[in-house]
């Protein structure tokens, strides 16, 4: 990888105000100190020419990624340390020029993108590659030198997520966990599921894990366009992010929308949350049939489904690859054509999330290549346009109230008036993340303090 666009691309210099935003080789000697080691890079000096000249990331296809108020945006790291956005093939500078513009997009009122602590490189801040090189080149640096604003820059990311930044010695005071604080924090008991890239999968095996964990390709990466748009609706998302925060037990529920086959638009406008356990195979095919009745009195169709995977990554694991391409099979038949089907998956207590939002990953399997048909499904990631509500509808405040009344006796419910984190309880986090889905009509916040006010009278 690594070659240029047969076609010059739009160079985007945005982000040049941050202090992180990257130099040119004349600019990075500058910003060296006598040390032992020839000379000591400054913070601004480690870049990501650095960084691929050390060897301590690679070149590669789709291997950035930043996710943002609920959508992720993906990128190419090439040869030459510079990002190349797939949705649009823009070259960006450096991480800081990327993650403003894509912020910006989605919240033009944002200022900067903290590149370092919001771009991530194979699932990891690269904020955390820079520390690698530091401990690596020069690790009796003055760190008061090489880390000048990086608490800042951390703490600059925490607050735009919705985080309220504690100073450093707060931190470290209020890491150790209280009794109140483990509710979901992962015991010794939950194993961390490490996603596992696609390519290292090979033929399908029995013995393997079906609980493993996948990384979403690009469309692009496996050159191929996605084949449909998507528009979701901020009301599905809102519905979908709260049934998935109330129970510590992993959900599930159907999306209900409309095809168009001129426009090849797939438009998601309500979720139906499943009011069942997954292990209640008695009570599931009454629940699903009358999902089924709601959407033929909307006018809907059924145009895919959601789950949660409340402690770990929104990533599909290979029961869910398995189980997408059952969906798409199924939806498509035999004489309608080809219709999508989308699967999202939410993830609302993994640590590994960026400030108190879910994460929400909408996905997409691609058949294996033909002549090797035991392969397993190919995940990818879909590109969806979120669209704001104008007010919360009866619809949805109606299925808010009866899933409180369905868990509201469950054994794994969430304690909404214990701590997450230090200084945000389980409630100020579920607030935090339903406000991004928040309709334009501010009324709704007093509507959904009532549904609160149900979910803490429920302890």
């Amino acid at each position: 990888m690594g070659s240029e666009p047969p076609l010059s691309p739009q160079v985007v210099e945005e982000g040049a105000e941050e202090e992180e935003e990257e130099l040119s080789g004349g600019e990075e000697s500058d910003l060296r100190t006598p040390s032992g080691r020839g000379s000591l890079l400054t913070r601004r000096g480690i870049t990501l020419r650095v960084l691929l000249k050390d060897g301590l990331v690679e070149p590669g296809d789709g291997v950035l990624s930043i996710h943002y108020l609920g959508k992720k945006f993906v990128g190419d790291l090439l040869n030459d340390g510079k990002i190349r956005w797939v949705e649009t093939g823009q070259i960006f500078n450096s991480p800081s020029a990327w993650a403003t513009h894509c912020k910006r997009l989605v919240n033009p009122a944002k200022k900067s993108g903290c590149g370092w602590a919001s771009v991530r490189y194979r699932g990891q801040k690269l904020v955390q590659y820079k520390t690698s090189w530091l401990h690596k080149y020069q690790p009796s640096a003055d760190m008061s030198l090489v880390s000048e604003g990086e608490d800042d820059e951390m703490g600059d990311e925490e607050e735009e997520e919705g985080k309220t930044a504690v100073p450093t010695d707060d931190k470290n005071r209020k890491n150790k966990p209280e009794l109140h604080d483990i509710s979901l924090v992962p015991r010794r008991g939950d194993r961390e599921r490490i996603p596992v890239r696609y390519c290292t999968l090979g033929t399908r095996d029995a013995a393997r894990d079906p609980h493993t964990l996948v990384e979403l390709s690009a469309f692009s990466a496996i050159n191929r366009f996605q084949p449909f748009n998507v528009a979701v609706s901020s009301n599905v998302l809102l519905l979908m992010d709260f049934h998935c925060h109330l129970t510590t037990s992993e959900v599930v529920g159907y999306l209900g929308g409309r095809w168009d086959t001129n426009t090849q638009l797939l438009t998601v406008l309500r979720a139906f949350p499943c009011r069942t356990r997954l292990a209640d195979r008695d009570s599931a095919s009454a629940v699903e049939e009358e999902i089924c009745q709601n959407l033929f009195m909307r006018g809907l169709s059924l145009v895919g489904w959601y789950h949660s995977h409340p402690r770990g990554p929104a990533l599909p694991s290979l029961q869910d690859i398995d189980s997408q391409m059952d969906h798409q099979l199924r939806l498509q038949g035999s004489s309608n054509g080809f219709q999508p089907c989308l699967g999202i998956i939410c993830g609302p207590y993994y640590h590994g999330n960026q400030g108190v939002a879910s994460t929400i990953t909408p996905f997409w399997v691609v058949p294996p290549p033909e002549q090797r048909p035991n392969d397993y499904g190919i995940p990818v990631a879909v590109e969806v346009t979120y669209v704001q509500d104008n007010f919360l509808t009866s619809d949805v405040l109606n299925e808010m109230m009866l899933l409180v009344d369905f868990y509201r006796a469950a054994p794994d419910l969430v304690q909404f008036h214990q701590f997450w984190c230090p200084d945000t309880t389980m409630m100020d986090k579920i607030k935090g993340s339903l406000s991004g889905h928040a309709p334009k009509d501010q009324a709704y916040s007093q509507i959904l303090e009532h549904v609160y006010n149900q979910l803490i009278n429920t302890h």
